[in-house]
Order: structure tokens, then sequence, then C-alpha cells
């Protein structure tokens, strides 16, 4: 099988403009792009025969070519990252899966991908696959903060016992109404915004109708539920890692905590 992993980017963003071009520090102090980090990160992840950015923007393609990315340039008019690597995948040929690796996860390890491209192998009723990690109580304290201070943060999600997702959300669900202990397990999962596409359903999602929960929650998944295709949540560990992604300028630092932390450069 040909696997390719599409890093899928956009200048305009609402929340957050220019955030693929944002810099992070790592432990050595040194500044990369968010992008580039990304970008890195992909290239880590065994089983994935090419990286590629997507993106409509001069400003991210000339960034990507500087440090060595292949870019394919998309229009403005893809809604969400899933339609940008949908466009982008018509420009390539013999694929028969398809990574989408956001741009704002720098900190996502090699194995969430590798177990993600193994799980969606090993389920052919499923259109994708995506990752969910089990939240200790630090993680859910965070999350929980960033709704209460108003920020949309990070995505959680519920799924029945075959792991089929049956809904994602901006809100920390399902609801506990608990506190936690930092290193405490909790029976929420955060969603990790990282996608595992067969071709054809990601060829067709463009043409689906955007759903009335794909509007109100800004979540570009959603899109394959309301249309009644399954979506398998691939649980993964986070084997003693940080994860955050990179959604609001308050991220940065605590995303540059956790490189350092980490001790990538």
């Amino acid at each position: 099988m040909t696997t390719v992993c599409i890093i899928p980017a956009r200048y305009a963003s609402m929340r957050y403009p220019g955030k693929p071009l944002a810099e992070l520090r790592g432990a050595t102090g040194q500044a990369r792009s968010l992008i580039e980090r990304s970008w890195r990160a992909a290239r880590n992840v065994a089983g994935i025969d090419a990286v590629y950015i997507a993106t409509d923007d001069a400003r991210i393609r000339a960034a990507a070519e500087g440090f060595g990315a292949r870019v394919l340039m998309t229009s403005e008019a893809c809604r969400n990252g899933t339609e940008r690597c949908a466009e982008a995948l018509g420009q390539l040929s013999g694929v028969d899966m398809v990574v989408n690796l956001q741009g704002d996860a720098p900190l996502t390890p090699a194995w969430f991908l590798e177990d993600l491209i193994a799980g969606l192998r090993k389920a052919p009723d499923a259109a994708l696959a995506t990752p969910v990690l089990r939240c200790d109580g630090e993680t859910h304290a965070a999350l929980v903060a960033d709704r209460q201070a108003g920020r949309v943060g990070g995505t959680t999600a519920v799924f029945d016992a075959d792991h089929h997702g049956l809904y994602f959300s901006k809100e920390v669900i399902p609801y506990t109404g608990q506190t936690y202990a930092p290193e405490a397990e909790t029976p929420v999962f955060h969603h990790v915004g990282v996608y595992a596409y067969r071709p054809d359903a990601l060829q067709a999602y463009p043409t689906w109708p955007v759903g009335r929960l794909e509007v109100l929650e800004g979540l570009e998944q959603l899109r394959f539920l309301e249309a009644g295709h399954k979506v398998l949540c691939v649980e993964v560990e986070a084997r003693g890692r940080k994860f955050w992604e990179l959604n609001n300028p308050e991220d940065v630092p605590r995303i540059e905590a956790m490189l350092a932390e980490m001790g990538e450069p």
C-alpha cells in the first residue's frame, strides 16, 4: 500500500491568523515555525511513503519549500483541512491511504499515526480513523479551564463499544462534574487532530452537504457522521509524552514548555 501524509495549512485563520508560520522555540532555544515542526513530526512516522504540505498561500509555500518540504497548491475555496486534503489528493496517483496531520499538532508522537494507519487497515467498514487519547486529570482540567475562559480549546470524543465515533465536541464531554488528581485517569478522551482516510471516502467528502452539527461545532469530521459513515476512534497511549495543539496564541508558551521538557530542539 502507498500511504501519504498531507498537512493542510492556511494562513487566513479567523481565530489565529498566520498560525502555520507562528514560531515555537524548542529545548535549544531555536525557533522553528509551527508548520515546520508538524512536517518534521510527520517525517518520523514509519509506514508513510511521502509527506506533502497543502496550502493556498504563497507565504506558507515559500516557508515550506525553504525547509525542504514538498508543496501542493490548493484553492482558497477549501472550507477545512479535509477538503484541502481531498483537493491535494487529486494531484497524486497510486495512493491507497491518506493521513491528514493537522498543521497545529507538532507534538503528535509518531506512534499515534502508526497506530492510526494500522487501525484503519483492520477496519474495512470505516471511512476514516482518528486517534483518541484518554485524558489524565491535568489535561482534563486544562480543557475545562479553556472553556470556562471562553477559549475554544481541544476537542473531545465519545464512541461506542466498537470504538465507532458517536460524537465529537469542542465542549468537554462526557460531562462528569468532577475534579481529578493530575495523574488520575478520567472518562474523557481528547481527540487528536489526525485522520487516516480511504481515498474514495476522502474524494467524496467535498460533495456531501455541510451538516448542521459541523457548522455549530466547526469540526470537519462531523460531516462523516452526519452523512452516515463510520469513524473509527483508535485509542492511543501517551507513553509519558505530553500532547497539546496550538489553538490560540495563549498555547504557545505551553507548547514551548512541552518541547523543552521533551528535549525537542
